[in-house]
């Protein structure tokens, strides 16, 4: 259950996150606490906890005697789930989502193909499953429900890899995905082609034939960036 004061902080944070990622707060503009206090009519305590959360991602830095100073871009912590949805949510998104979408198709062939190598037999079930529910869930504008899967299965595919660093993109990709949904760069039904080919998938995964998976997975990517310069030229 959300107390008054975590509302008031998912909001303040919320209000001042999409603001810097926007553009809004240049780099370099110090924001004083006092008057983002009165501002927000919040407590000076909420606005320091604010603050230490966008310090964790590095969009701002804070000095005694200064104040909250807004940092550069290059300094951001781009990999951070929130981040990345205050980014798709601006007017950014589409620059955003291809440097993201850019960064999958580097990445995921790779670990579909370690995944084919590595994959445990419940992993594999798991994968299979997902893939037959983006089946069942690709028709009659079911986006939200075909999200659930895609999700599922592109996490499944970057834990099974192995590898630890990989793993941890899972969130990343689940916001890319999640973004292009909910701000509807997507087509009403998903792609039948980009269904199919991730069936495929688990079907190259469940039959350890590495290259394959990782050549279908390298399709998928290639399918994304085509839907992109459709979508969000």
């Amino acid at each position: 259950m959300t107390t008054p004061a975590q509302g008031l902080h998912s909001h303040v944070l919320a209000t001042l996150g999409l603001a810097i990622t926007a553009g809004e707060y240049p780099p370099g503009t110090v924001l004083r606490t006092d008057e983002l206090a009165q501002r927000f009519d919040v407590s000076r305590t909420v606005v320091r906890e604010v603050v230490r959360v966008l310090e964790s991602m590095h969009l701002v830095e804070s000095r005694r005697r200064v104040g909250v100073t807004v940092l550069p871009t290059a300094s951001w912590n781009v990999y951070d789930p929130q981040v990345i949805r205050w980014r798709l949510a601006g007017a950014d998104r589409p620059r955003q989502l291809r440097s993201l979408t850019v960064l999958r198709s580097a990445v995921e062939p790779v670990a579909a193909g370690l995944a084919a190598l590595n994959a445990t037999p419940e992993q594999c079930r798991d994968l299979t499953e997902q893939a037959l529910g983006m089946v069942a869930t690709s028709r009659g504008r079911r986006l939200e429900e075909y999200l659930v899967h895609d999700v599922a299965f592109h996490r499944v595919v970057l834990n099974a890899s192995g590898n630890e660093m990989f793993a941890r993109l899972g969130d990343v990709v689940a916001e890319v995905l999640t973004g292009r949904t909910r701000h509807h760069v997507m087509f009403e039904d998903p792609d039948p082609a980009a269904v199919t080919l991730h069936v495929q998938v688990a079907e190259a995964v469940r039959e350890r034939d590495a290259a394959r998976a990782e050549e279908l997975t390298r399709q998928i990517a290639v399918g994304a960036l085509q839907e992109l310069d459709v979508l969000a030229p």
